[in-house]
């Protein structure tokens, strides 16, 4: 969210409705637009295909789907670290590296070398799964293939773009590449060519990823060195690495259960099972996270950001300890005013959903059947978010190893509660992504206000180096910046 802060607040400064309401709308669009996007123009393409085949269609969409849920998970943990990296650079600007050059103009390197560090690692895996594990004519392999790899490239390309601030130039990038890619797919849909569509699919994602590289080159005006100069963050930050292939897991996790195990699973491609009626109840109920999610933008940068801001500067200006635990109090302050405002949001759209859930589903042609799954997906939802706002404040504070273990816990559970509700029947299903996050936000909640509580002593004590073990002086400076980035 870097850089969207400064606008929001002088939207909300305005103190009318119309500046609150705008605030709402713009990190809305900010936080979710590429995604809503992408997901109109699959639904758009998905709609106008019904020309074709129905299976031809249910195999582009389950490869789709496929290279998502992979591309996303197996991409986390080097743009966690990457974005940390970026981080550190953003913070050192004005700082001159003993060559006399800035520390973005590293960014360029970087940006090859992680999108290079992701395709090298990943094309094992792609190759042995396309080419040699599931039964594709060889075009549709090839092109299954490289829409995966635009696709992971295009989680890493996102991490520089916040950067930037283009928020602009993201929407109508996104725009274009995607208006490209239903156009291309509606053109090939009409043979039933299966190969055609993904080809199309993946013209529009090559316009938006080498469109966004080209901005991001055009505003970092530097040669592309030091490509791999972020890999050794590896090492240093490995809980951001682990913690984000752990989430991002889990958020699969219960899905890929279900295609692998439940009696109701399809296999529409040989090696590949899915479960459609079970993505489309989960899925839709996904989507009701995205007010709560520019709601925790608002709040976040609004009202916790600076107070968060203060706690450390005045620290670093050696205030009184008065001073600092007025400084926590604040914070403690905006956090819980921030939860209760999401509670309340995510809570009145959670009731609605599930008292209209008949009705929304007559409207929008789904089976009947998914409404069961859809409910215990949406207040499963309604706890997602808040876990994820505990998660990112958590973050905020530096707590990785804290937020590794409620990653992996969520990972864990959310697998384990999936495979008891699915023995438990098909009026269950649903049931274990639910009673997941449930438990992990208790969980994740209690931890929080404990270590919030103990802010100074996390600073001063088990966080400090000095205090821990004596380090060499760049070595503290550098850990420094890297918090306050």
């Amino acid at each position: 969210m870097a850089g969207v802060g400064f606008h929001l607040r002088k939207l909300v400064q305005r103190d009318d409705l119309l500046g609150i309401v705008s605030g709402f709308f713009y990190s809305t669009w900010v936080t979710a637009g590429p995604w809503v996007m992408t997901i109109v123009s699959l639904f758009l393409i998905v709609w106008i295909s019904d020309i074709a085949r129905y299976r031809t269609v249910a195999e582009f969409r389950l490869i789709i789907i496929y290279n998502f849920a992979f591309s996303l998970a197996l991409t986390a943990p080097v743009f966690m670290v990457v974005t940390r990296y970026l981080a550190d650079l953003v913070f050192s600007t004005g700082e001159k590296t003993s060559q006399g050059e800035s520390p973005l103009d590293r960014v360029p390197g970087m940006l090859l070398g992680s999108v290079a560090l992701v395709f090298l690692s990943q094309f094992p895996l792609v190759a042995l799964f396309y080419f040699w594990y599931v039964a594709l004519e060889p075009l549709v392999r090839m092109a299954a293939a490289v829409n995966y790899f635009l696709i992971a490239a295009l989680w890493v390309v996102a991490v520089y773009l916040t950067a930037l601030k283009a928020y602009h130039v993201v929407s109508t990038t996104f725009l274009a590449g995607l208006a490209l890619s239903l156009f291309l797919t509606w053109f090939f849909t009409g043979g039933g060519s299966l190969a055609g569509m993904l080809a199309g699919f993946s013209s529009g994602l090559a316009l938006i990823l080498f469109g966004l590289i080209a901005y991001i080159f055009a505003e970092y005006r530097a040669d592309a060195r030091h490509l791999f100069g972020f890999v050794r963050y590896f090492r240093r930050y490995w809980e951001l690495a682990l913690a984000g292939l752990f989430y991002n897991l889990a958020i699969w996790v219960d899905k890929w259960i279900m295609w692998l195990y439940a009696p109701e699973r399809v296999v529409i491609i040989p090696g590949m099972p899915s479960y459609p009626d079970y993505d489309a109840a989960m899925f839709l109920a996904c989507l009701s996270i995205i007010p709560g999610l520019a709601m925790f933008v608002l709040t976040l940068e609004t009202r916790f950001f600076l107070r968060y801001l203060r706690f450390y500067r005045d620290i670093q200006k050696h205030v009184n300890f008065h001073r600092i635990q007025k400084n926590l109090d604040r914070i403690t302050s905006s956090l819980s005013g921030g939860l209760r405002s999401l509670m309340v949001l995510q809570g009145g759209i959670a009731i609605v959903l599930l008292l209209l859930s008949p009705r929304l589903y007559e409207a929008i042609g789904f089976s009947y059947t998914q409404i069961g799954m859809f409910r215990y997906g949406v207040l499963g939802a309604f706890f997602h978010v808040l876990l994820i706002m505990q998660l990112i404040i958590l973050t905020y504070f530096d707590f990785r190893r804290l937020v590794l273990v409620l990653q992996g816990f969520f990972l864990v559970s959310n697998a384990l509660f999936t495979s008891v509700s699915l023995h438990m029947g098909f009026p269950f299903y649903g049931s274990g992504y639910f009673a997941s996050t449930l438990l992990t936000f208790v969980i994740t909640y209690l931890a929080m206000v404990r270590y919030v509580n103990d802010l100074p002593y996390q600073t001063f004590v088990l966080n400090n180096l000095s205090v821990r073990r004596p380090v060499p002086a760049a070595e503290t400076a550098a850990d420094k910046g890297g918090r306050a980035g």
